[in-house]
This record gives C-alpha cells, sequence and structure tokens, in this order.
C-alpha cells in the first residue's frame, strides 16, 4: 500500500497529470456554477432551513443553514469534478499503465454510457444521504470520518469501473484486486478537506486505483 501511494503521489506532480486536471477543473467550475445559480437556487437554502427547523437554538439553526449551504455548493463541485474526470480519464489512464507496466495490455474500453450512469448514481447516493444525515458532519472526529466514508462512495464504484474496464476482464480478478476500495477511496477524498487540493481529488483515486490494482501484492 505505501508503495502505490508513493508512486501516485509522484504521478499526480507530472505535467500530463496537472494538465488534465486543469482541464477538468475548468469544465467542473463552468458546470458546477451553472447547476448552483439556476438550477438549485434558493430551494436548498429553504429545504435546509425547513430540516433544521427542529432544533431548538436558533442560533443554531442560522449557522446550520449557512454551513450546510457551503458544504452543498462545495459538494456539487466536487462530484462533477469527479463526474468529468471518469469521462476523461481514459487516456491518461492507459499512458500511465503504459509507463510503470508495459507488460500490461488493454483489453477493453468503458462504455461511456455506463460509466457516467455509475458516476451519476454514486453522485446521488453520496447526494441523498448528506442531505438527510449532514447534522453528522458537526460531530467532532466522527464528522471528519463520516466524510471521509461519504466522498469515498463518489469515488469508489466508478474509478473501479474506469480503471478495471481497460485493463482487466475477470470480474474474480476485479473483485480480488480491490478488497482496499473503500480505504483507497477515503485516502483519495483526503484531498477534498483542502479546497485547494479537491481539484485532485478524484484523478489520485484513479491513479491510486491504477497501481493498487495493476502492482498487484507488491507492497
Amino acid at each position: 500500500m505505501t508503495q502505490t501511494i508513493k508512486k501516485s503521489f509522484k504521478d499526480i506532480i507530472s505535467g500530463t497529470v496537472l494538465l488534465f486536471v486543469a482541464k477538468v477543473t475548468l469544465i467542473a467550475a463552468i458546470v458546477s456554477y451553472i447547476i448552483m445559480a439556476w438550477l438549485v437556487g434558493d430551494s436548498i437554502n429553504s429545504f435546509i432551513a425547513s430540516y433544521l427547523s427542529w432544533i431548538p437554538w436558533e442560533w443554531l439553526q442560522t449557522t446550520g443553514v449557512k454551513v450546510a449551504s457551503i458544504a452543498i455548493g462545495y459538494m456539487v463541485f466536487i462530484i462533477m469534478i469527479s463526474i468529468v474526470t471518469s469521462f476523461m480519464i481514459e487516456p491518461l489512464l492507459i499512458e500511465l499503465a503504459k509507463k510503470h507496466y508495459p507488460e500490461t495490455k488493454v483489453v477493453g474500453t468503458p462504455n461511456i454510457t455506463t460509466s457516467i450512469l455509475i458516476s451519476l448514481k454514486s453522485a446521488v447516493m453520496m447526494f441523498l444521504i448528506f442531505i438527510f444525515t449532514f447534522p453528522v458532519m458537526f460531530i467532532p472526529l466522527v464528522g471528519a470520518v463520516y466524510m471521509l466514508w461519504l466522498w469515498s462512495i463518489l469515488l469508489k464504484k466508478p474509478t473501479i469501473y474506469d480503471v478495471s474496464s481497460l485493463f482487466i476482464s475477470d470480474k474474480k480478478k476485479i473483485k480480488e484486486r480491490t478488497k482496499k476500495s473503500t480505504l483507497l477511496s477515503m485516502i483519495a477524498a483526503a484531498f477534498n478537506y483542502i479546497p485547494l487540493f479537491s481539484i485532485f481529488s478524484a484523478v489520485f483515486a484513479q491513479i491510486l486505483f491504477l497501481h493498487y490494482i495493476l502492482g498487484g501484492k507488491e507492497d
């Protein structure tokens, strides 16, 4: 696991990956702005205020609405980063695989429609869980782990599909090599705790899974 993480960090600071992240971030930022400005608007704030109305302390209700609104906006951006990354990642994964594992052959290609649907399903699941459980984020320590787990939902299944579809055709082998997928996803999700670095979370997850799956048990 240690070697897998080290390799992933080396890759993520390469010029190729940084350029990829820049493209993804630009697209995700534009789409996120459209969603938050036109499609969501005040309806989310109204929902949050209504949802928190059971809390007896008015100051906590007000603070909760503000924090949750910011968190939702941030989450929409992270979701879009993940979806756009999944949509564009194939050439980058192939390039990195050729660099680190030249004997590994590309055995397939992710179906774009399936990839997007898996990403959307994971995003909707994460968003719904967050909407109905977000007060947990205010619990010290527990809230930190809760957010990592929540973000891992967004990354886990789309990343497994994107990477495995390119290099592994045997479903049993995929299952065997993704046993620690939740832990890997949570490690990648840690980038989201630093806003400036959150743009690397999804691509780091993809690279992390690439090395873990293709690198076998070398750690």
